[in-house]
């Protein structure tokens, strides 16, 4: 039963999964950029799950025409809002993380966190 279930929402089960590649690969590498790669894959599947839930097969998008006006011939507008904001919200995220890995680079000369660890360390901060 659990099996029919997911093969019928397998667009969802993508989305899963690709979080939880993104998730692992945050919490797993040590090297910054692959932890930027990761937050990044996350942020795609919230989007994926959101614009897929947001979705309802047969309906158009909320512009009215023809003089149709049932809230039924419409889908919400609201996730596919979230999503717009969303990405405009990591691209400045992913912006500024990348320009603190570069100071952090110019800084240290690597992006491991374990190294970087060290040398503020040894640096006494």
């Amino acid at each position: 039963m659990s099996f029919v279930n997911l093969l019928g929402n397998y667009e969802e089960a993508i989305a899963m999964i690709l979080f939880g590649i993104g998730f692992s690969n945050l919490l797993l590498q040590k090297n910054l950029i692959r932890k930027i790669i990761g937050f990044n894959i996350m942020d795609t599947s919230m989007y994926l799950f959101l614009a897929l839930k947001g979705y309802v097969a047969g309906r158009k998008a909320p512009i009215v025409v023809n003089g149709v006006q049932s809230v039924t011939a419409y889908v919400n507008p609201i996730p596919s809002g979230l999503v717009l904001t969303g990405i405009v919200v990591s691209v400045s995220v992913t912006a500024l993380m990348l320009s603190l890995t570069v100071r952090l680079y110019y800084r240290y000369h690597t992006l491991d966190l374990d190294e970087i660890s060290a040398k503020l360390k040894k640096e006494g901060l």
